[in-house]
Parts: C-alpha cells; structure tokens; sequence
C-alpha cells in the first residue's frame, strides 16, 4: 500500500515537494492541449467515436488541472503546514490519475477496437513520452508517480496482449519492468533534490549564521587568502581602518594597506612591522596597534592553512582604566601631586643617572617643606577647610618652582621639592626664598582669609654617595632645626646637625635602653609650708645617668621620650617607684608626679595612678598630680575627664608653671585643681623689681581667694623668701634656697630633720 509522502520526509520538506508538483500551469495546459489534439487527430483518421471521447477527456481534465492549479497558490500554504499540505496532495492524486487513466485508455482504446497502426503508434509514443514528464513533475510523490505510472502502462500492456502474438506480449512484459525503473529513477531523483534542497538549506543557515556572528560581534575581523590579500572584513574592521581613512578593504593586500599607513605615519612603524613580519610568516600573535584621537587595538593574528584571521578589539577603555590606575597608585588623591612611592622612583632614578655619569660636578637640591600650624587649620575649622589648603598651597607651589623641579606630597602637610640641577646653592637659597615669599599673600577658603606659612629644610648636595634616603634625612633635620627658631622660616643642612642627629640618634636607642633595663633614677625636692618651713610633701624627679655620656638633663631626654612614645613607661615607673619611697617618709608628707600631654593621648593614667597605690598602700590624699597648661590647651576633653576622676579619689590636681603658658583662668574654675604652681619667671626679679613682686602677689592671691594652695617655685635667695613672707599670701616655696633634688637614701633624713627642727631650713642648702 502506497503511503502518503508526509510520513517519510519532514514537514519542510514535505510542502516543498508539495509545491513543486503544483508548478507551471501554462505548461500543463500546454500539454493537456497537444495530448487532445493528438488524440482528436487519431480519432479523425480512424474514424473512432471513442477516441473522440478521449479528446474531450483531455481536454476536460486538463482544464480541471489548471483551475486546480491557480486554486493552490491562492490558498498559498504556509511551508509548515503539513496538513494543507496533505489536502492538496490527495487532490493533485486524483488529478494526475484522471489524467494518467485517460493516456491509458487512450491506447488500450487505439489498440484493441481499431486496426489504424498510426493511432497505436501516436497513442503509445505519447504515453510513454508522457510518463517521462510524470516523472520530471511528480517524481517528489511516489505514491502519485507510481499510481499514474500503473495507470498507464497496464492499459498499454493489456492492449498489448490483445494482439495475440509474442512480440507483442514481450512488448507488454517489458513495459511492466520500465515502470519499476521509472519509479526507481524518480525516488533517485527525489534523493537527489532533496540532499540538494537540505544542502541548500543548510548552507543558507550557516551564511545566515556566519553573517550574523560576523555583523554582531564587538570586534573587528578580517580575513586573509594565500597571497594575504584581504577577502573579508565585518563592519567593525571596516570603522576601524575608517579611523585612518582607509576604505575598500576587500581585495586588497593587507601588507600593501599597512605599508601605506606606516609611511605616511598614520600608524607607529614599529607595530606595522611586527604585525606585518607575523602575517608574512604565517604565524599567530598579538600586536598593540595606537591609532588617532587616543584609540587602541590589540590585534590577534590566527594563521592556518596559508591562511590568516585578524582579530581588532578596541582596548582604548581598558588602557584608560589601567592609565587611571597607574594614575592613582602614582599620585596623591588630593592634590594630584606624585606621591611619595612615585617620588621616590623618579629622584632615585636622576640620582643612578647620575652616579652612572660620574657627574660630581653637578649639585641637586632637596627640600621639604611643611605647614605652619596645620593641625590647628584642622582642630578649628575642620578637615574640609585644611583639605581646601592643602590643595591650595599645592598649586602655590607649582607656581612657584620651575617646570624642571620634582614636587611631591609626602603625606599629611609635608611636601618635597627635588631639583636635579642647580647652579649652586645660592640659586637654591633664592628658590626657597621665593617660596616663603609666595605664601605672605593670605589664602581665600570659603569666604575666609587664611594666613598661612611654611617652613622649608634644605639640603644641597654634589657627592656621589648622597642617595636620597640621606638627602630627605639631612633635609628633614633642617626643617626641624627651621621650625624649632620660628614660623615661615627656612634652613640649609649643615654638619653640626648631622652630627646632632647621631648624638639625638644614640641617646634613643639608649634612652629605650635604660628605660627597660631600669636605667632611670628618681630625685626628690622637697616643698616646704613657708610660715612653719616644715617639709609637706616632695616632686619626684626622673634622672638619667648615662654611662659614658654623664647626667643628661630632663631637658633633653624627657622630650626624647614623648617622641618615642616611651614617655608613659616612664610615668609609669615614676609614679609606682615615688609611691613607694612616700611610703617611707615619716609624717603625712605626700609625693608630687608630673603627667605629660603624651600621657593623656596614649596612656591609661587612671590605671597607672591606681596600679602605683595598689603597689605601694600609698593613701591616695599623700599622691599629688602635676599638669602643665599644655595639657589644657591640647587635650582639654580627656584632662576633664580623667582628672575629675582622680580628685573623686581623693587625689590633689597640681596645675604646673602657671603663667607660662595661655594661662586662662577658665581652666581654674572648670578644673579640679588644689594646688597653684607659680612658675620660677615669676619669682626671679621680685627682690629687686617691685612690678614683679605685685604681679607674684596679685597671683598669689588669685589663687587663694579660689581656695587652691598656692606655691611658687624657683626661691634661690633669702631675699625672694623674704619679700613673698612681706608681700604675698604664697603658702608653699620649692628650690634650690632649701634643697636641690636629692637621691631616695638622702630625701628622708632631710624630712626628718627640717620638720625636727624648721631653723635649719635656712641652712639646708649648704648640702648642696
């Protein structure tokens, strides 16, 4: 049973083949017309009625064929439709047979009931050249060409038979085995147009596909044949060469486009070259390629089979990003300066060129430079504003030093100036002159007038062997020697501050030294009540004894230890070993410990203070703490709180050097203060100069009428004792008239003896 086609093809298929059978109408109508007259021309000759009636079946079903034809691409089925498909199909059967059955008859007619030899030559010839167009039209439909095929023949073969002898039968038999090779001839041909039709179906696909990958994808790609000329390029390589004002591609020789645009300098030579050497070689790799206007390629060349793929991916983004980047790692964020890292990378570079050379001869100059009072821009009007300086006095600078000078931010307000040539170091004296000068005119922030100095340390070098480690190091000791004689100074490097800054060097380390080994000592001086000149309680004192160098004075060492940060070990210590000796001493005489600024930024001294009584069963009320107005100006916040908590222990709060430095009497009122140190200033000059003395007396009694104890320290003379017991309402004196500082085995026997006998107070200071 012949099946219909729809079940052994695809649908897409299926309606292709469908489609082709419905083909040309005018040729049909063609041959429905000729087949008629042929037959009308038999009937005529054989005078048969019934091949007259065949006529008219020609010409009955052709014209039946056609309208069915123009009724099929009116109806124009969709190429998935397959059961459209089917309808129309099962009508092109019925069609093809009718028409098919009337060739039959047409010769079994001819053959059996009439006796003309030129109507069965006509009609068979006809026939059978007819199911050769069977097969060219409907050979997609096995089941319509072997239907109509069978239509044909049979009736030809019967009629055949009918004649009675073997030729003829033999004739009938081999008709029979040309319709099975009719039939197979049509399924090859089916295969063929098929595997023709899915080929092309496929190829479009792949085009489709390949044009689309081509005309979507981000970069550009060109295409190169054996001889390297250029047989496609997308839209994307097409802009890009359009970048260079190179158009028309597509056949030409990439090595003679390239050429061009190396010559004539449209592109770098150098990475015309490299592309141009992998292309010749057949080879794959990576090429930069910097085109106008600050655009990047990276270009990756794949090679195979004599053939080349180039590959353009714009990277102008990815080069900014990393350009930025770099930028950043480079350069301060603030000021856009080079930072420190970047700096650093540059001198050092100029200073091995340098070396390298052998040019001796050739001076550098190198300075630092740093804002007067910043941290007070900062502390007053907040980090926006010493932001707003910052970048500020960065572009004075830059307009102040010339375009071959190296200038950099260091961090926080310190900047550096390198000048790898300079004519001698009066040019550099006359540059940082000019420097200084250019910051006498007042900042504008924010509708603010901001006066601003700065202070410069400089160093001028023509030796070899100053890297720039010793240059930022000399550099820097000038900067400090200029800030320590004075704002908006500046100061050249010399020798001695070299020499200093080893000295300064070695007594830290040896200072970090003594601290952990226990190399300190402690002193006493004691304060005396001045009406009864009896002993009420001693400061203790730290000392340093150095080894080899000597006694290296407070002076020196304790500003050592608070720019180390060993200044709270130290306070530490003090206060646990000057309880311990105040435990010793006879009476209620109390001990007196100076605090540091340092130790209210750093230090836990509600721990230490308690940890030191714990230690020594010290009554908190025999401890006295001593703090500078230097505490009060820089750490204001913390001192409240932290002293409020050690008067609440019963602790007295000493304010130390009273006058010397703001001296507000704010601080008296708000603190917790129970003592009144007048510093030693006061006290020089009231023997001889009466302004002096009331100034010390009108102090003095500023102090008492708060209720704090008042004692003036620095009494070297009977006669500065003399005028306070006259003239001023002091209640206590400290120095040297009744003792230096004494060593621990010496304070207790002088406690014992001036509070045994007062009289002798006088004649104390001959221990000294």
């Amino acid at each position: 049973m012949l099946n219909s086609a729809r079940k052994s093809m695809p649908t897409l298929d299926y309606v292709s083949i469908v489609r082709s059978v419905y083909g040309d109408r005018r040729a049909l109508l063609a041959g429905a017309f000729a087949s008629a007259s042929a037959a009308g021309l038999t009937a005529y000759k054989a005078h048969s009625i019934p091949l007259a009636l065949v006529t008219c079946a020609f010409l009955i079903f052709g014209a039946a064929r056609y309208f069915n034809m123009q009724a099929f691409w009116r109806a124009n089925i969709d190429s998935d439709d397959a059961d459209a498909a089917e309808r129309w199909e099962l009508r092109a059967m019925i069609g093809g047979s009718t028409v098919a059955l009337t060739y039959g008859m047409w010769c079994l007619v001819t053959m059996a009931w009439t006796s003309d030899p030129y109507a069965e030559l006509v009609s068979a010839s006809l026939s059978i050249a007819v199911m050769v167009g069977l097969i060219a039209r409907n050979f997609g439909l096995d089941r319509l060409v072997a239907t109509q095929l069978l239509l044909v023949i049979v009736p030809l073969a019967i009629g055949l038979f009918l004649h009675g002898d073997a030729y003829h039968a033999i004739l009938a038999v081999l008709l029979v085995v040309l319709l099975s090779s009719f039939r197979r001839l049509a399924g090859d041909i089916r295969t063929i147009l098929l595997s023709a039709v899915h080929g092309r179906v496929e190829a479009s696909r792949l085009a489709a596909e390949l044009d689309m990958a081509m005309s979507t994808m981000q970069h550009g790609l060109c295409m190169l044949d054996e001889s390297g000329v250029v047989t496609l390029a997308n839209e994307h390589a097409v802009r890009t060469f359009s970048l260079i004002n190179m158009t028309n591609l597509v056949g030409q020789s990439f090595q003679s486009v390239l050429g061009k645009l190396g010559e004539n300098g449209r592109l770098p030579r150098t990475a015309v070259d490299r592309l141009l050497d992998i292309v010749s070689r057949r080879a794959s790799g990576k090429v930069l390629l910097c085109l106008p206007h600050g655009r990047y390629y990276e270009v990756t060349v794949s090679s195979r089979q004599e053939r080349s793929v180039l590959l353009f991916e714009d990277i102008s983004e990815r080069v900014a990003a990393e350009e930025r980047i770099s930028f950043m790692a480079r350069h301060d964020a603030l000021t856009s300066l080079p930072n420190r890292t970047y700096f650093s990378e540059m001198v050092t570079e100029d200073l091995a060129t340098r070396e390298r050379n052998g040019e001796p001869a050739r001076p550098v100059a190198l300075m630092i430079l740093d804002i007067d009072d910043f941290k007070h821009v900062n502390d007053t009007l907040g980090h926006i504003v010493g932001d707003r300086l910052l970048t500020e006095v960065a572009q004075r600078l830059r307009g102040s030093v010339g375009p071959e000078a190296v200038l950099a931010r260091l961090g926080g307000d310190e900047f550096i100036i390198y000048r790898g040539t300079i004519g001698d170091p009066a040019e550099a004296d006359a540059e940082v002159a000019a420097i200084i000068a250019a910051f006498a005119t007042p900042f504008a922030i924010d509708g603010m007038a901001l006066s601003t100095n700065i202070s410069v340390g400089l160093v001028t070098s023509t030796s070899l062997d100053d890297h720039l480690d010793s240059l930022m190091t000399k550099a820097d000791l000038a900067l400090y020697m200029a800030k320590g004689d004075g704002k908006g100074r500046s100061q050249i490097f010399h020798a001695q501050m070299d020499i200093d800054y080893h000295y300064r060097q070695r007594l830290k380390a040896d200072l970090r030294t003594a601290v952990r080994t226990g190399g300190l000592t402690l002193a006493f001086q004691p304060q005396l009540d001045i009406a009864s000149r009896k002993v009420v309680a001693c400061e203790a004192l730290a000392r340093w004894d150095h080894p080899e160098l000597g006694s290296i004075p407070p002076s020196t060492f304790i500003p050592l230890a608070e720019e180390m940060g060993l200044i709270s070990e130290i306070t530490a210590w003090v206060l646990q070993a000057a309880t311990l000796q105040c435990q010793s001493w006879p009476g209620d005489i109390g001990v007196a410990v100076n605090i540091s600024a340092h130790d209210f930024r750093g230090g836990d001294i509600g721990t230490m203070v308690a940890r030191a009584l714990e230690l020594s069963g010290l009554p908190p009320a025999r401890l006295e703490v001593e703090v500078t107005e230097t505490v009060l100006i820089e750490e204001r916040d913390i001192a409240l709180k932290v002293l409020n908590a050690l008067a609440a222990q019963g602790i007295s709060i000493a304010l130390d050097d009273f006058g010397t430095g703001y001296s507000s009497l704010s601080y008296l009122s708000v603190l917790p203060f129970t003592k009144l140190k007048i510093d030693r200033s006061f006290v020089v000059d009231i023997a001889t100069d009466q302004r002096s003395l009331k100034l010390l007396a009108n102090v003095a009694r500023l102090g008492r009428d708060l209720g704090l104890t008042v004692t003036a320290e620095g009494v070297e003379t009977e006669e500065q004792l003399n005028a306070m017991l006259a003239k001023t309402r002091v209640e206590q004196v400290q120095g040297y008239f009744f003792s230096r500082p004494l060593p621990p085995r010496d304070i207790a026997e002088l406690i014992s003896r001036l509070n045994a006998n007062p009289a002798q107070a006088t004649l104390i200071r001959k221990h000294g």
